[in-house]
């Protein structure tokens, strides 16, 4: 069976309430499809009306009840507010696979007023009341195309919008007069992504408990370039705070092979010897976690060229951001990490963590700059399956 792009709507409600990661965990993890791109986005009046438009369609084979339905929740819940004019955050998830549309509409699950069972993710998300005949209440959770035909028109349609629409998103948040908000950058490191599995949401649904509010997304696979930048401040932490740990391990090996013992200032000395060495090499793992290929194995016309590995980026914002992510995430070192943290329940050893935080706004500035979060990867994605717009 050929390969198919689907795509999930996570919508404004979904991420109000914090059931992200719990989203992106079930898809993840019960479709196999691999998650390739995703963008936030704000939709204006235009893209709101025409993707209205298009769910109401002859070749949608949901019933045309549940389509004028969806086509009412959308005009309603994505159109800017008609009080503030603020427009409204929603999630775009993009995935790839065989079959992936049908893959995605099973995990998603249909919508009935007599559904009990929390299978899906509409059953365990979405809601539809039914009293008298008339709807009381509706929310779907997500949207999704019912056909690979449908997927490609609806997937054209917002990609065209994704630049003006989408990216890192600006005053979406109502804050008091007085507040001062911030932005912080978490990377859902490659650990995660090593085979498909639930823990890149269920990081996201950790870190939703700080009540932050997603504001740009990336599926991003970073450069060697971009690697050995971001993590630059680490380097020369390494070169000299290793010195201690490789002072006593050369000591200990030369111990045994020679049978005599080093005094302190020859310890001293081999720490002066070995630690810058050792730091470099412990840097160059970083990379290559990181990026997929150490320094030294990339030639340099290829340092700026996407990495094998992935991750997924994303920019909180709220109050004392940089704290609260900081907070649940945990300590480097996932043994000293207190229970309950991400650290200490995904976490392996101090470069295989889970997942990266900026220690302090310049630093969330400077790793973002880096990153570029709003970079239309989505956008690129879909015009390369398509073959244009």
């Amino acid at each position: 069976m050929s390969q198919q792009l689907a795509y999930v709507i996570i919508t404004p409600y979904s991420l109000h309430k914090s059931r992200t990661g719990g989203i992106i965990s079930r898809l993840i993890s019960r479709t196999g499809l691999e998650l390739v791109a995703a963008r936030m986005f704000a939709p204006g009046p235009e893209l709101t009306q025409k993707y209205a438009d298009a769910i109401v369609s002859p070749n949608d084979p949901q019933d045309k009840f549940i389509q004028e339905l969806l086509r009412d929740y959308v005009l309603k819940n994505f159109m800017p507010d008609p009080k503030t004019g603020r427009r409204r955050r929603v999630m775009m998830l993009l995935f790839r696979g065989e079959d992936a549309v049908r893959k995605i509409r099973s995990v998603i699950g249909n919508l009935s007023p007599d559904r009990l069972v929390g299978e899906t993710i509409r059953d365990t998300y979405g809601d539809l009341i039914m009293e008298d005949g008339k709807v009381r209440y509706f929310e779907p959770a997500v949207l999704a195309a019912p056909t690979p035909d449908e997927a490609e028109a609806k997937l054209k349609l917002w990609a065209r919008y994704s630049d003006t629409d989408g990216g890192g998103l600006e005053n979406v948040i109502a804050y008091p007069p007085d507040a001062s908000p911030e932005r912080t950058l978490v990377l859902i490191k490659p650990d995660n992504f090593r085979f498909p599995t639930g823990r890149p949401g269920n990081v996201i649904d950790f870190f939703s408990r700080t009540g932050l509010f997603i504001v740009g997304i990336k599926v991003h696979r970073m450069s060697v370039a971009e690697a050995m930048e971001f993590y630059a401040p680490v380097r020369e932490v390494l070169r000299s705070k290793l010195k201690g740990v490789v002072a006593a391990r050369a000591k200990a090996a030369l111990e045994k092979e020679f049978g005599f013992t080093l005094s302190s200032d020859e310890e001293r000395a081999l720490g002066e010897l070995l630690g810058p060495g050792f730091g470099e090499s412990q840097f160059a793992s970083i990379v290559r976690f990181m990026s997929g290929r150490a320094p030294s194995e990339c030639p340099p016309d290829q340092l700026r060229q996407p990495g094998t590995e992935k991750c997924i980026a994303l920019i909180y914002e709220g109050l004392n951001a940089v704290a609260k992510i900081r907070d649940v995430l945990g300590p480097t070192d996932p043994s000293k990490a207190p229970p309950g943290s991400i650290r200490r329940e995904f976490g392996s050893n101090i470069m295989v963590n889970a997942a990266h935080a900026s220690d302090s706004p310049e630093s969330a500035r400077r790793e973002m700059a880096i990153v570029n979060v709003g970079e239309n990867n989505f956008r690129r994605e879909v015009e390369a399956f398509y073959g244009g717009l």
